[in-house]
């Protein structure tokens, strides 16, 4: 398995007992989706290594205590502390409306309501405050913040996001 084809889940923050239980911190909005999980992928060095669960628990909100089968002791628990959890993308819940995850969305063209087409989405900027539609129109760069009231329409069919931008932000990119 490929981090590519992952998400990331989360991370062992600490051990819980001396009988190899570790806590992960889950990196998400709804926890208790994740409490049943038969098996995840822990990233150990450059790898994704399957790891099996005997037993999980859900505790204080985003925390879940975790014993993995061939982890019997402090020892083997101490070997993966820090280590970050991934699972396959097909895990992630499917999402309704004009709700989306980021690698969703790569390649789908984005049109402005007063503007018209503007151009393909190539990536998503989340490094600053808040994230940008980063669009490649005919070369130059186009950068949409991800707000919800600019996002008039999520179209999966047609690979589409209709966005109303404030009046003259694309010109800014287009009409230099």
């Amino acid at each position: 398995m490929r981090k590519e084809d992952c998400f990331y889940l989360g991370k062992i923050v600490r051990k819980h007992s001396f009988k190899g239980e570790v806590v992960v911190k889950l990196d998400t909005d709804e926890p208790e989706l994740y409490q049943n999980l038969e098996s995840v992928f822990v990233a150990l060095g450059n790898n994704l290594v399957p790891f099996f669960i005997e037993e999980s628990l859900l505790q204080k909100g985003n925390q879940l205590r975790i014993r993995f089968e061939d982890v019997a002791n402090e020892d083997d628990a101490d070997a993966i502390i820090g280590s970050e959890l991934y699972l396959p993308l097909e895990f992630l819940p499917k999402l309704k409306g004009n709700k989306f995850y980021f690698h969703e969305i790569i390649g789908f063209d984005i049109e402005d309501v007063n503007y018209g087409y503007v151009g393909v989405v190539k990536g998503v900027n989340d490094s600053s405050a808040q994230p940008l539609f980063e669009i490649n129109s005919n070369g130059v760069d186009v950068f949409i913040p991800m707000i919800d009231n600019f996002i008039k329409k999520v179209d999966r069919e047609n690979n589409k996001i209709i966005v109303e931008t404030p009046e003259g932000l694309i010109d800014l990119y287009l009409n230099q």
